[in-house]
């Protein structure tokens, strides 16, 4: 159950937020958005956590203005950041500026469960 007070503060368990399967992830590629703009009202960040079946994936991509920060919980896979590929596992953190293509694919044997956050929350803004 979500605790929430007038402030527009909350507590809510990961198991109350849906998986989806956001544009351009493939293959089992879920994220569940715990905080967002749609989800929680956030401003600057969006918080979520993602699971990718193995051969799971999101399509090569950037950001005009976001930042991402990748956290690998579990299992493995390949990250390509500017055209070359990473081998990523638990604890690795990934920092990808605006601008930086980037892409990233369950190439293991077990799920890939990683958190993501990104700020701002939405890639409209004009560049710094």
């Amino acid at each position: 159950m979500m605790i929430e007070d007038s402030s527009g503060a909350f507590i809510r368990n990961i198991a109350e937020v849906p998986w989806r399967e956001f544009p351009n992830h493939f293959g089992g590629a879920l994220s569940k958005p715990l905080v967002m703009p749609e989800t929680a009202g956030a401003r600057r960040i969006d918080y979520r956590i993602s699971m990718y079946q193995p051969m799971a994936y999101v399509a090569r991509h950037h950001h005009k203005v976001q930042e991402q920060v990748y956290h690998v919980l579990d299992g493995e896979g390949l990250m390509e950041i500017a055209g070359k590929n990473h081998v990523v596992r638990k604890h690795d953190v990934i920092f990808l500026p605006p601008g930086v293509e980037h892409a990233i694919s369950n190439s293991g044997l077990t799920d890939l469960v990683f958190l993501v956050v990104t700020s701002p929350a939405t890639d409209d803004e004009k560049p710094v």
